[in-house]
């Protein structure tokens, strides 16, 4: 009856490992969606290049990468229409994003023409900019069509601030994109899909906590 016991457990043991075939899939997975991110960087990079159509393509790319991580189809043709949705709101979005780029720049200036205050105000400048990033970032993870981006980027703000350690993974990810282009640009263009995916990720994240 022990003996039994025993061969038993060893069988019960030996039937929980993966086998071969399935962490290869695994791994072959892992690498198709890593690909995927690159490729939809590409995509994201090309619809940026109206200026004002950045947070349009980012929520297009991020629509995509969530179908595909759901297993749904989807390819160029849906992100193109995913992106001239988002842009009938979105390009608000990204001239405003502009406007603080410049407020930013303005206070730069100042800092380093040496007015009296100008360092503190220039600090506090560009923490402001990359939290506002950030959410653009995170509205453009979750829109939908017919989605309000005025109201997308409300609610993106505060998850900005109630959920810190999300925000810090996509400042994160904002990094690793500022070396890629000081490293070499083209390199940064594919990066920009896995940041679109670190976005997605951190509202799973944050909408399963």
């Amino acid at each position: 009856m022990a003996g039994t016991r025993v061969k038993a457990r060893g069988e019960s043991v030996f039937a929980n490992r993966p086998s071969p075939a399935r962490t290869e899939s695994r791994a072959w997975g892992r690498f198709a969606l890593f690909a995927e991110c690159l490729l939809t960087g590409v995509w994201i990079a090309v619809a940026s290049l109206g200026v004002v159509t950045y947070p349009a393509a980012f929520a297009a790319g991020a629509r995509h990468l969530r179908r595909r991580t759901a297993h749904e189809g989807g390819g160029w043709r849906e992100f193109a229409a995913d992106f001239r949705t988002a842009l009938r709101g979105g390009w608000l979005a990204g001239l405003a994003g502009w406007a603080a780029v410049a407020a930013v720049w303005v206070d730069v200036q100042a800092a380093r023409a040496g007015i009296p205050g100008g360092p503190l105000v220039g600090a506090v400048g560009v923490v402001a900019l990359i939290g506002l990033v950030v959410a653009g970032l995170r509205a453009a993870a979750v829109w939908e069509p017919g989605a309000v981006w005025r109201r997308l980027l409300a609610e993106a703000g505060r998850r900005t601030v109630l959920d810190p350690a999300g925000s810090f993974l996509i400042v994160g990810g904002l990094a690793v994109v500022a070396v890629s282009a000081w490293f070499a640009a083209p390199l940064a263009v594919a990066v920009l899909g896995a940041v679109a995916a670190a976005a997605v990720a951190v509202e799973e994240r944050y909408r399963h906590r």
